[in-house]
């Protein structure tokens, strides 16, 4: 079964770096930027490694058997929820912790594009990829 590194890595860093300039901008506390910032790049770059190697993370998980989760498109819909989830959640924490400005909360819409574009960017790397640079592809 062969793995993919580069098309999750690539979708990742874009979907993480567009994350961190939201989070970014919610942080009141210039230290806790570079801490959020590694946040959003690392569960993103997770998440669309995931996303794109679902069969290897059936095998690995043993999920297979599982109605509904145990399918391409139901890990992919979990791993979307569980992205829009994470990412509402941070931006909870912070303004619970006082470190967000105020009225500055991510709403549910945000969270749920970007959850979804980290469940199903396997359906987003053909449409893009030609676009790339050669070496990128």
């Amino acid at each position: 079964m062969a793995l993919s590194f580069l098309p999750p890595i690539i979708l990742g860093a874009v979907i993480g770096l567009y994350e961190m300039i939201l989070i970014h901008r919610d942080v009141q506390v210039p230290q806790h930027r570079a801490g959020h910032a590694v946040h959003a790049f690392t569960f993103a770059i997770i998440g669309t490694f995931i996303s794109f190697n679902v069969p290897f993370v059936l095998e690995l998980t043993k999920l297979g058997n599982v109605p509904v989760l145990g399918s391409v498109i139901g890990i992919r819909i979990a791993i979307a929820l569980i992205m829009a989830i994470k990412i509402h959640g941070v931006s909870a924490a912070l303004k619970s912790a006082g470190q967000a400005t105020a009225g500055m909360r991510e709403t549910w819409i945000h969270s749920l594009i970007v959850g979804v574009l980290v469940g199903f960017t396997p359906y987003l790397w053909p449409l893009i990829s030609g676009f790339l640079p050669a070496w990128l592809q």
